[in-house]
């Protein structure tokens, strides 16, 4: 139950992430290596999950939680695409 509540508090912040990714069309105060590591982190909790056979209704917000992070990490590469045509622009 602690466990899913952790994932759950984690996981609220990433549909707005992902909105302001989104709207902004910017990579500027985005940190790459911050979203790779939050994959990991969340990689890691499902790997640990079907490892030690302790499949259960958290894995869901696990993998919910690494979606949502992706959806932002493809995000960053998209902004940085306009980032650098702006740069080219100016």
């Amino acid at each position: 139950m602690l466990e899913a509540a952790m994932v759950i508090c984690f996981g609220v912040s990433w549909p707005l992430s992902i909105y302001k990714s989104y709207r902004s069309k910017t990579a500027k105060g985005k940190s790459i290596i911050f979203l790779c590591f939050i994959l990991l982190g969340y990689a890691l909790g499902i790997a640990n999950k079907i490892v030690n056979h302790d499949i259960n209704y958290v894995i869901g917000f696990y993998i919910l939680n690494f979606v949502m992070v992706f959806i932002d990490f493809l995000l960053y590469f998209r902004n940085k695409q306009f980032d650098n045509k702006k740069e080219e622009i100016r």
